[in-house]
Parts: structure tokens; sequence; C-alpha cells
């Protein structure tokens, strides 16, 4: 028995550690060697790649072609599976990855017909644009090549390959970040359900920035408890994949009458999911005499889509464009027919077949009216909703960025601005001569009425196939108060047109402002403090009213007062250790489902996932403390008020707070509970993330939805973050070697790479790092040195 104890601990041993150098070699293999030379075929001259102590390549070539041919090689080193999963959502392949479930997602995603607008552009693409796309696409299967038996691990659980990259699937992702429309389908459902639940007066509440003269449609669905759609399925898959596009951001640039140096400095950060990897890499591209650029990049996309070359620099938030419509079609019995201006038309039926991880061919139809595809059809009802989508129409987003990072001037950054249709942006701007502008980009689609209600399909009096003119869209250039910034707040009051109703409210756009004005002197480092600020303008503008009406309150226990007391002496600051912050979050959250849930019913949890929709609702009623939304119809004998509803919703609040962290509200921190942890797609399958570590955190965090610094959660989320600003630039015109900026992760995103999130402590602590251009300091800094060599 002693033998055979010993040899079974002897083999244990043995068994487990093998186990840890076959994981190790596993998880290590992947790794490229920064300074390693390597030859390439089709290469002219050779290309020099230093990276710096982040893992940052700066691509120092002899020509364009040699350039871009070195890139597609160094992303593909560095995210080889993140290009190919981004891939596979703008093919709608990814259920041969990940099974069956995906099947609606890839279906829905087939309907945006991105593969197809993909080809398209590039069959009308100048030579020299496509070059750029051409070289990108063999570097990056030259890689693929070399490294067959070294792909990330990844490939290997998974168990697949990844196919040849093609010149067309790098515009399939520079086109997929125009897709938002979770945002239009969120928005527009929550609110035609609430229409059917509140008469006309009420609604009106609902409606963010409505007014008076704006029609409101009454069309019925006779049953919507079939209203769901592919696209809240695609949604949450996206969301967990961590490939979401353009959510919110914020940017701004400010002209030297203001700062200490003379000369402009442009900030950005645009707001996106946190994930790992994240959605940037941070890359250089030089050519002399023809390109110097340094910024973010999209893995799988060549240009920098943000960032600066020599002369100029440029930075991009969301317009929140309602570039989706929705229409409620009649279909014929047998549903291959729709109703449109008195006749039957056929509906256009594409079929799919979407082969499955689990080796089956699913079989899938789409069906199209003019306007795009049928997303949600309910056949009790003979009725579906149908979509009309910008980006089904022409436009060069990646010609666009082309122009970008070559232009050195206000009217050649301005022309690189007119390719840009599906994706919307209000774009930030600022040059070396001293100028700086914003420009909003986009088809903004003419409408005879604002698109924010679902329309009657059976009319083509709501259809629209004409855009705003590029020359009629807002923009500012040298402001007189010496500087210009968004933050998905209304572009501009002095248009005469619909862009959108669905803006976020204007709380970090006020804030960024304030702080903008307050300072005639603005340095690098007031900078970082703007865009670290966690102030929020939202707690400003109703913690009087809050404070007044609980104050009013009488309570027993004396925990009640004692968090009254905090809030009394709070200044807004969403501190990561306050307890006034916590307070205020939970109990914004009470009031509202005390507030609404009784009215809206089966239509809350629809409207309780929108924010914009959210936070109108609590500003105007704080605006109207009269509201007849403060009685709960579901107490026929009681009609509460206001102060009613803020004893129950205030009570609820300490009781919630006091059982997860305690009686004693002093020892309550914000960020015990409001935290962010950088996730994986794979790490959802825990077993994965504790073999190969694949997330990071949780980390408690301050911030929220409302702050210029965002760690924005969904409400229903007990308060964990899940999007937030995906890097922060500092552009400093004059001496571009002063920049600074950072990312959440990190360059790389092999998980045993030192480089994998190597950002992300001090990217949560408000840190930055410098942003090497001039080819001296890239030299100066370097840490690896590669060098690609012509065959």
């Amino acid at each position: 028995m002693k033998k055979i104890l010993v040899i079974l601990f002897v083999s244990l041993i043995i068994i487990v550690i093998g186990l840890v150098v076959f994981l190790k070699k596993f998880n290590t293999t992947p790794l490229p060697d920064y300074n390693q030379n390597i030859t390439l075929l089709n290469l002219n001259s050779e290309v020099e790649v230093y990276r710096d102590e982040n893992g940052i390549p700066h691509i120092i070539a002899q020509n364009e072609e040699d350039l871009y041919r070195a890139a597609g090689y160094i992303l593909a080193s560095d995210r080889l599976w993140q290009m190919d999963l981004i891939r596979r959502a703008t093919q709608g392949t990814l259920s041969e990855i990940f099974g069956a479930d995906f099947f609606k997602t890839d279906l829905m995603l087939r309907s945006l017909k991105i593969e197809q607008k993909s080809e398209e552009i590039y069959q009308n693409l100048p030579n020299d644009q496509k070059l750029v796309l051409d070289a990108y696409a063999d570097g990056v299967n030259q890689y693929i090549q070399q490294n067959s038996k070294k792909l990330p691990i990844e490939f290997k659980i998974l168990g697949y390959k990844p196919a040849q990259w093609q010149p067309q699937n790098s515009l399939n992702i520079i086109g997929y970040i125009a897709w938002d429309l979770v945002t239009a389908w969120s928005n527009e459902i929550a609110l035609y359900k609430i229409q059917q639940r509140v008469d006309s007066a009420i609604f009106a509440d609902f409606v963010p920035n409505f007014s008076d003269n704006m029609q409101i449609y009454d069309i019925t669905l006779s049953d919507t408890s079939e209203l769901s759609s592919p696209i809240s399925t695609m949604g949450q898959n996206i969301l967990d994949l961590g490939i979401v596009p353009f959510m919110a951001s914020n940017n701004w640039a400010v002209s030297g009458q203001k700062t200490n140096t003379g000369a402009p400095i442009l900030c950005n950060d645009m707001h996106l999911g946190f994930g790992i990897p994240g959605i940037w890499y941070q890359m250089h591209l030089s050519v002399e005499g023809k390109v110097d650029v340094a910024g973010l990049t999209i893995p799988g996309a060549p240009g920098i889509v943000a960032g600066h070359n020599q002369n100029i620099a440029w930075g991009l938030t969301n317009v929140m464009l309602d570039g989706t419509d929705f229409y409620i079609e009649t279909l014929n019995d047998d549903s291959t027919q729709y109703f449109f201006d008195g006749q039957w038309v056929n509906l256009k039926i594409d079929t799919e077949k979407i082969v499955t991880k689990e080796g089956d061919t699913l079989i899938g139809k789409i069906k199209y009216t003019h306007r795009g595809p049928i997303i949600s059809e309910f056949k009790k009802l003979n009725q579906a909703i149908s979509m009309h989508w910008i980006g089904y129409d022409y436009s060069n987003e990646f010609g666009g960025i082309y122009k970008l990072n070559r232009a050195s001037n206000w009217d050649e950054f301005r022309e690189g601005c007119k390719d840009f249709g599906a994706v919307s942006q209000n774009i930030v701007y600022a040059d070396n001569q001293g100028n700086i502008g914003i420009q909003l980009v986009g088809s903004v689609p003419k409408r005879i009425v604002p698109g924010f209600m679902l329309f009657p399909g059976d009319t083509s009096k709501y259809d629209w196939d004409s855009f705003i003119a590029f020359d009629s869209l807002p923009f500012e250039y040298n402001p007189t108060c010496g500087f210009v910034a968004s933050a998905n707040n209304k572009s501009s009051n002095d248009v005469n047109y619909y862009i959108s109703q669905y803006y976020y409210q204007d709380f970090r756009y006020k804030r960024i402002v304030e702080m903008l004005s307050a300072n005639d002197s603005i340095s690098v480092d007031y900078m970082k403090l703007v865009q670290n600020d966690q102030n929020s303008a939202f707690a400003k503008s109703i913690l009087p009213d809050m404070i007044f009406q609980i104050a009013s309150l009488n309570f027993d226990d004396p925990k009640y007062q004692r968090a009254l007391e905090f809030l009394s002496a709070w200044d807004g600051n969403m501190t990561p250790d306050g307890v006034a912050p916590l307070i205020f979050e939970q109990f914004n959250l009470m009031f509202l489902n005390e507030v609404a849930a009784d009215e809206l019913g089966s239509a809350f949890d629809d409207f309780y996932k929108s924010k914009i929709l959210v936070y109108n609702i609590i500003l105007n009623l704080y605006q109207n403390k009269s509201s007849v939304l403060f009685d709960n119809i579901n107490t026929a004998d009681v009609t509460e008020n206001i102060t009613d509803i803020f004893r129950i919703a205030y009570t609820k609040t300490i009781d919630t707070l006091s059982a997860q962290l305690g009686n004693d509200v002093a020892l309550w921190e914000y960020q015990k509970i409001h935290t962010i942890t950088f996730e994986h797609p794979l790490s959802k399958v825990k077993i994965l993330d504790l073999l190969f570590k694949f997330n990071r955190g949780p980390y408690g965090v301050g911030g929220s939805n409302h702050t210029v610094s965002p760690y924005s959660y969904p409400l229903n989320s007990n308060y964990k973050v899940t999007t937030g600003a995906s890097h922060r630039h500092i552009f400093t015109v004059n001496n571009w070697e002063t920049s600074q900026t950072i990312i959440p992760t990190g360059q790389s995103g092999i998980p045993s790479s030192k480089f994998y999130c190597d950002q992300t402590e001090r990217y949560l602590s408000g840190q930055y790092h410098d942003d090497y251009f001039s080819l001296q300091r890239v030299k100066d800094n370097a840490k690896f040195k590669m060098i690609f060599k012509p065959e």
C-alpha cells in the first residue's frame, strides 16, 4: 500500500508538472519576437519597426505599399483572433465557431449587407486606396502562412484556423463601426410600448427633446407580446463578444488663446464596451514625404481612425444620428407580399445557409421590402416591422480616413469628411497653424417628419431616399470662445431639419464647457483633469431638490438621517470612495421604479434599458413636481404625490444598501459595488479563465453614466460597469512630442504577453504615457527593433 501511494503521489506530481509545462508552452507559443528580422514576399525595400516600452509599433517604410504590408503583418502578430472575430461578425459566420446559439445573430448581421457594400466600394476605389488594402491583406496572409503552427490560443481552443484575409474584409470592419442599430431599436420600441400604456400628455414626458409641434402617430399592433427582434439577440451577443461599435464619446479642441503654450490642444475619448482585447490598437505609420500619422487603428483595418499627422489632429464622437427608421408592414397570408401604396408588392426573399460549430447547416430566410429587411414578424397578425438604415447606401469611410491621414489644413480635412456617410460623427479638428474646428459628418436622411417613432409602412409618405448636403451640415471654425466640444449632445439648434431625438443629455458637455471656460492658461495636465473628471452636472442639477424633499421626511432610524447628512455635504463628485455617490445612484433607480413601473407595466423593462429615456424622464419629473406619474395606479384608494414617492424610494434605497454593505453608513463606499472587470470573450467558460488568466479585475471605480470620465453600467446590472472611455488622447499640435495617450488594456491580444493589459492600472488611476512621433525620439525610446526584408 505504501508503494502504491508513493507511485500515485509521484505520478500526480509528474502529471501536474507536465500540465504546467504544457500550458506554458500552449500559452506562450503564439508570442511574436519583436526583435526578429523577417523576410516578406512582394516587399520592395526594407521596413524598420521600432516598438517603445508599451509595445507600440512605429513603422518606417520607403513607400506606402511596403508600409501597409508591414502594418498588416504587425497587426496580425498581436491581434489576429480579434481581427478574425470582427470579420466573422461582419460576415455573419459567428455560428461556425460559437455554435447554433448565434444563428439569429448571424442572420441579422447578414441582413446588414456589409459584405456586398464592401465589394461595391472596393471595385470603385482609386488605385492608391486599393493598393493600401491589397498590401495590408498580403501582410496579414503572410503572417498566417509563416505562423500556421503558432496561432493565438483562441483558435486552438475553438478548433479552427483563420481563412485568408481579403482586402474587402478591411472595408467590412470600417463599415461595421457604422452599425448602431441596437440604440435605435431599443429606444423606438420602448417608446412605442410606452405609447400604448399612457395617454398623450404623459407620453410627451417620455420623449427626449419633445416639442409641442411634433406629430405623434397612433399606430397600434394588436398584440405586442411577440414584439421582439433578432436585433435584441444580436445586440447582446455582440456585447458579450466585446466588439461593440461606437456608443458615446467626448472630444474638444482649445485654441492657443486659452492654452499656456499659445497653440491648440485637442482631446478625445471615445466610449465603447470594455473588453479584452480593447477595440483600439496604437500605431505610427511613416513614409517620408508621403504620410506620417499616429493614433488609433481598428485591428483589421489599415489607417488611423483618430489621431494626428505632422499638421493636423482629429478626434471623433458619435453624433447620435437617427439613421434608422422602422415601419409596420402589412403582409399577405403566406407572408410573401407586403401592402404598399394601394397594391401588394412581392417581398425579396434571400435564403441563407449558416454552418454551425456542431456541424449542422441551418437554413434561414431574410425577407426584404424596398426599404430593407423584415426584422420582426407577427404571424398571427399578418404584420411585420421592416428597417431602413443609412448603412445600405453607398459611402466610402475608408476613403475618408485615407484623406484625413494625409490632410494638412481645414479644407483638406473637410474633403475627407465628405466621404463619411454611414459613420456619423462629430469630428473635432486642430492644426499647427493655430486653427480649431468641429464638423458633423454622416448621411442625415431628408425626412418630412422626425423619425423617432414607428412609421406606417403601407405608404411611401415616410420613406426617404436622399440626404442633407454636406455643406448644410453643422460645423464651427475658430469660434470666438476659443474652443469647440461635443459629448453626444444635440449638435446644433440652428438647423431646420431633423437629425435625432436620441441625443444623450448634456451633462458631460456642460461639465466640459464649464472646465474649459474656467481656465485661460490650459495645460496638458489640466486636460488630464478634464478627461478624468467625475463631477456630475446631472447630480448638481437635481441634488438641491432631492435634499429638500428628503429633509422634509421624518425617520426613526438614525441611519436614514446619517445618509442624508452625507448627501447634504456632497459636492456632486462621483468619487470611488464616496458614500453620497452610492446613495444618489441607488435613489435614482428606486425613484424611477416607484414612479414609472406601475404605469408602464410590461413596457418598463424596455424603458429601463435606455439611459437616454431614463435620464430624460428623471429631469422632467423634477421640473414637474405635480406630475400624475407620482400617483401609483395600483393603489386606487390613495393618491400619492412627490413626497410619498420620495419617502418610499429613499427608504428602499437605505434598506437595500444596508443589506449589501451593513448598517454603518460611514463605511459604505461607491467602489465596493460599482466595479469593472475587463473580460475576454472566452472567459465565460470559467475553467478557461482560470487556466489562461483571460480577465482582469474586478476594480472598484467612480464616475457614472453622466460624468465626463464615464464608468457606465446598465441600470439593471447592480453597478457592473460595461462601457467607458476606450482610450484617452491629448494632442499638442505645436509639439507632438508632448502629446499623451492611454488605452484601458494593452497592445497585445495574447494573454501571456507583457503587453496584454499593461496599461490597465495606469488607465484606472488617470495616468498616461508619452506619444513619440519624431523619428529621433522614436529611435531614442525604442525597446525593440524589427526589420522586414525583401525576399
